[in-house]
């Protein structure tokens, strides 16, 4: 986090420590004119291995490591950290404090710590004597934190899942989602075990395979328990006939999607914003589906939370779309918080007692006019109630029928209801430009911290465009708004065919040549940089040309 705020990636390498012979040319590659290189220096490099433009920092690491340990373990391992020390004094930071972060990390394992202390100050040393040239960048220290906490995404989400009431989870190990499940049986371990009797209130299964996991969310569901699932990509592939289960059936289930780089297995440890269009439409025919996104572990909390709800109060699926670059990093966000009076929103269950008075039980009856039908829990009464819960066509009392009418009245149900999550889901934040502009800017998701400050970077350029944050997919009726008002606007994603844009302009049949690409994709997380240059050619280009046939016209 800087001082000014922005907790987004800047991109640019102003230090590399280069350690690796296989990567050596392209980590050099990498550096900003006039940064720092540090290598190890035991070996001399022939001057075609350096740059012009770059300070280079030489330090014997395998001579100093090969004098002091005889293991040759050790002498690996302890290189990276004598140079850690190295660094402390080049950067200015304390030693105290790398000391103590040690002291966190070894805790119980003092004979680690001792070995690890000893090679921070073997590079503090050597470094205090010998690489006495200032650097032009340090470290201060500084507090703009302010009550942020640090916490990963895939934490906050099983803590929101707890928080919204979740009792089951099925799943099955895929990177990088994982750890919501480990997660989620670490705080129900803590908050779901009856302190009298030592009983359970939560099951946690890791499942043979995705489809299996899918379908005991699915059962868990439909017996009124509020289910999840934790997932990635490949996964959503695999779960896409049990989602389009839950779909007509109208089933709750919840599914967090940690997203990667695909497709297949493609780039399981890097991040993508990918999987938009593979989970809005999952399933095959006519499907549309839920979908949340969080900027940060403080929005997964909140909206693993809503998630729930939504899914029951729509009995739907609903998908909250994480990725690994929220889901797996230590993040600083605003501290969580939770109302205990809040009550949780189950939708439309019908009751024992409103069954005997003889109330009207039509499963997949519009009587509202939201489009959402009642449903009733299994057991709920001995013998009203029951229905029979198929993935075929029906009509409005769950009776089998492939009448036409009875099709049409159920899938445009569907519609309506759909319309109806627009009103329900988290609504966007908007961010209006310093001045008044015609141009617009949509984002999402993990490139929040680095969009605000690539909008600060603009703006000096004297570049406003008027912002809007999408957290979730129906849009609702002030994104065709926003789009509406401006000349033009850039639509900012981690994927490489543009899928938001696609959503955008398939759902609100909107004109695509007023919508500008702007589209990051190599697995690395959006930079604020990317961003600003991206938009900033844009601009210039078309400008002048724009000015002009303001002219001419007038």
């Amino acid at each position: 986090m800087t001082e000014a705020g922005h907790l987004g990636r800047r991109g640019g390498t102003d230090m590399m420590v280069a350690m690796n012979p296989q990567t050596w040319d392209a980590d050099v590659a990498e550096l900003e004119p006039g940064g720092y290189l540090f290598y190890d220096s035991t070996r001399p490099l022939p001057p075609s291995k350096f740059r012009d433009d770059i300070r280079v920092i030489g330090m014997p690491l395998t001579e100093i490591c090969n004098a002091v340990y005889q293991d040759p373990r050790q002498r690996q391992l302890f290189k990276n950290i004598v140079y850690v020390g190295a660094l402390a004094i080049l950067l200015g930071i304390e030693p105290e404090v790398v000391e103590k972060l040690f002291g966190e990390q070894y805790k119980g394992k003092e004979k680690l710590l001792a070995s690890n202390v000893q090679a921070l100050h073997l590079g503090c040393d050597f470094a205090r004597e010998h690489l006495r040239e200032p650097l032009g960048i340090k470290v201060r220290r500084a507090d703009r934190v302010g009550n942020r906490i640090f916490v990963d995404g895939n934490s906050a989400a099983a803590l929101g899942c707890v928080y919204g009431g979740a009792t089951v989870a099925a799943w099955y190990p895929i990177t990088p989602s994982s750890s919501v499940a480990e997660a989620f049986q670490k705080y129900c371990t803590k908050f779901r075990v009856d302190p009298a009797t030592g009983q359970h209130r939560f099951a946690i299964v890791q499942a043979e395979d995705e489809l299996a996991s899918i379908g005991m969310v699915v059962g868990a569901g439909w017996n009124g328990a509020r289910a999840f699932t934790p997932t990635s990509g490949p996964g959503i592939s695999l779960m896409t006939e049990f989602i389009g289960l839950a779909y007509f059936a109208e089933i709750p289930v919840t599914l967090i999607n940690v997203q990667r780089g695909g497709p297949s297995t493609g780039m399981p440890t890097r991040t993508q914003q990918a999987d938009i269009l593979s989970c809005a439409y999952a399933s095959h025919g006519d499907t549309k589906h839920v979908l949340l996104f969080p900027e940060d572990p403080h929005e997964c909390f909140e909206h693993a939370a809503a998630a729930l709800d939504l899914a029951d109060r729509l009995q739907t699926p609903v998908f909250l779309m994480t990725d690994l670059d929220i889901g797996m990093n230590q993040r600083l966000c605003e501290p969580f918080a939770w109302d205990d009076a809040k009550a949780y929103d189950r939708g439309k269950v019908m009751t024992a007692e409103e069954l005997e008075a003889g109330r009207d039980f039509g499963r997949y009856k519009d009587v509202d006019g939201d489009g959402v039908p009642w449903r009733t829990l299994p057991g709920t009464h001995p013998t009203k109630g029951s229905y029979f819960t198929r993935g075929t066509t029906r009509d409005a009392y769950a009776r089998y029928s492939e009448r036409g009418p009875d099709y049409i009245y159920n899938v445009e149900r569907l519609l309506k209801k759909f319309a109806t999550a627009a009103t329900l889901v988290p609504q966007p934040v908007l961010r209006p430009a310093a001045e008044k502009t015609d141009l617009g800017v949509i984002y999402f998701g993990s490139t929040s911290p680095s969009m605000h400050e690539a909008l600060e970077a603009l703006e000096e350029e004297g570049i406003h465009l008027d912002a809007m944050r999408l957290r979730a997919f129906p849009f609702p009726e002030s994104v065709s708004q926003f789009l509406a008002a401006h000349r033009q606007v850039f639509v900012v994603e981690q994927n490489r065919d543009a899928q938001m844009r696609s959503l955008l302009v398939n759902e609100l049949e909107f004109d695509p040549a007023r919508l500008v690409r702007v589209l990051h994709f190599d697995g690395t997380p959006i930079t604020a940089r990317f961003i600003g240059q991206a938009i900033a050619a844009h601009v210039r280009k078309t400008q002048p040309a724009s000015a002009a046939g303001m002219k001419e016209s007038a």
